[in-house]
């Protein structure tokens, strides 16, 4: 338990420190008459009039023509970190569709390393202490979070720790920039939120100031609504505040519009999906679990298991209780184990749901042992106070009477 919330926690940090910049090539300016003006890149003009390009290939899932576009900023200012902590963002982003994933962590760690020493430096040379501190805490926060993915628990608690510190003096400070604002609303909402889900951590949290959940979303949605660079990652977040806040509403709304907004992005295209699905819009779900299994198939970037495993379920869900084409239907929720077994997410809902939904075909075919099988394989993977185990209790308790009352029939 106790790693669980220290996990949990290192990710809070890094929700309060996500930050996003990225440039494009054209430029429409002389750029050494902005430079020479602003302090902060994050408030030079002309770097935000290169940045929509960039920032649509990074969230469209466009890794290399966006790279091109970081590697330019790098040549442009070669002591800044913002070049870096931009490549490492995209690192990030490539293993946002299944955190599982450790391919990216060793590039990612060290392009934030990189942007941890760069920005030091800038650190001890400026006057304004805000820009430097911004990237030292976002680096921190990025390094804290892949380690706590990773377990390596003493190495999240040091970045968590250096994270919080450089937050401390980034905080408050959205009449700066309102880009800022990004950082006040999730610490508003992350600082009640966790306490209340995970008491243990109560004891670490009272020193900070206290936070308000509907502040914190007010603010998110301000930024998600009129912010340049950290909209996306505002709406990034918002989508999961929302489910925790259960306004499925909001979340629906939401994840439709960014993933029109980014079409390739597995993550706002598999909580659209959810959020059509769970809001009854059967036509718009059917067709969003198609297009990622065909996005699958064509093995195109961040489309994998875990948003297959989603798209499966829904279509196998579909095919048993509304078309009730009970072949598809089968085929689709054994789809969804092979990708839950690829994924190694065997706790999942998902995957619990096609297993007894693949159960209750079974017993329909009179097939009881292998409905048995697959409730005992909820029951055995399922957590507590799960609807699914209570579901294959229930289950395996009337399929138990009915093979009792079949054989009292023929002895009868």
């Amino acid at each position: 338990m106790k790693k669980n919330t220290l996990k949990y926690f290192i990710f809070g940090i890094g929700s309060l420190l996500l930050f996003n910049w990225a440039p494009a090539r054209a430029q429409l300016y002389a750029s050494a008459d902005f430079d020479s003006k602003y302090e902060m890149l994050m408030s030079n003009p002309g770097v935000q009039i290169e940045a929509t390009e960039a920032i649509n290939k990074l969230y469209n899932f466009k890794f290399a023509e966006a790279d091109a576009e970081f590697r330019w900023l790098r040549y442009r200012y070669p002591s800044h970190p913002m070049p870096y902590f931009l490549m490492g963002l995209a690192e990030w982003w490539k293993m946002v569709p299944n955190t599982e994933d450790t391919r990216y962590d060793e590039r990612c760690i060290a392009l934030m390393d990189t942007c941890i020493t760069l920005a030091e430096k800038l650190y001890d040379i400026r006057e304004n202490k805000i820009e430097p501190s911004f990237f030292l805490a976002a680096a921190y926060a990025f390094k804290g979070r892949i380690h706590s993915e990773r377990k390596h628990w003493s190495r999240a608690t040091f970045a968590g720790k250096n994270a919080l510190k450089y937050l401390e003096k980034c905080r408050g400070k959205s009449e700066i920039s309102p880009e800022l604002l990004f950082g006040d609303g999730l610490f508003n909402y992350f600082s009640e939120w966790i306490p209340d889900n995970y008491p243990l951590l109560k004891p670490v949290l009272w020193l900070f100031p206290k936070g308000n959940k509907q502040t914190g979303i007010e603010q998110l949605e301000k930024v998600g609504n009129n912010a340049f660079y950290t909209r996306t990652e505002a709406r990034y977040f918002l989508l999961q505040i929302y489910s925790y806040e259960n306004q499925y509403a909001k979340s629906y709304d939401l994840a439709k519009y960014s993933w029109e907004t980014y079409p390739d992005n597995p993550y706002f295209e598999r909580y659209y999906l959810r959020s059509a699905f769970v809001r009854g819009y059967t036509a718009e779900a059917e067709k969003v679990a198609n297009s990622i299994l065909t996005k699958i198939n064509k093995e195109m970037p961040g489309y994998e298991a875990v948003s297959g495993r989603n798209a499966a379920y829904v279509l196998g869900y579909y095919y048993s209780n509304y078309y009730r084409n009970i072949p598809k239907a089968k085929e689709y929720y054994e789809k969804t184990i092979n990708y839950s077994i690829q994924a190694k997410a065997f706790t999942s809902g998902y995957y619990l749901s096609a297993l007894i939904g693949l159960g209750k075909i079974a017993e329909s075919e009179k097939d009881y042992e292998a409905a048995r099988e697959f409730y005992k394989t909820v029951l055995d993977r399922g957590e507590k106070k799960s609807s699914q185990l209570k579901e294959a209790k229930d289950a395996m308790t009337n399929l138990n009477k009915m093979r009792r009352d079949e054989r009292r029939k023929r002895r009868d």
